[in-house]
């Protein structure tokens, strides 16, 4: 079991945080689920300006959750590693399996 802490405690809960907003978590769901993708076909797949995505990517970058690679002047992105890539999963099959449960369970409304 992993020993907790304040300070992992701020990490993790900055980490969900980051995730908290709907185009961060867009762009973490479409790299966990493509793997490498590029700035511009992340932007076009999201329906945002590639300078809006590339804030987005640095922030997640800070905390991890995503990691760039250079292929000459192209940089790619992927999930940090496979743990991101569990939660995000964990997390998809959790929101589907609640989507065939009877009215009023588990919803979410915005």
């Amino acid at each position: 079991m992993i020993e907790w802490n304040n300070e992992k405690a701020a990490i993790l809960a900055e980490m969900f945080r980051l995730m908290g907003d709907h185009t961060r978590l867009r762009i973490v769901v479409l790299i966990c689920t493509r793997g490498r993708v590029a700035v511009g076909d992340i932007a076009e797949a999201i329906g945002a300006s590639p300078s809006l995505v590339s804030h987005h990517l640095r922030l997640l970058r800070a905390v991890r959750i995503v990691k760039a690679h250079r292929d000459g002047r192209h940089v790619y992105y992927s999930p940090a590693d496979k743990h991101i890539e569990r939660v995000i999963e964990d997390m998809a099959t959790h929101v589907a399996e609640a989507e065939g449960r009877p009215t009023g369970e588990a919803e979410i409304h915005d």
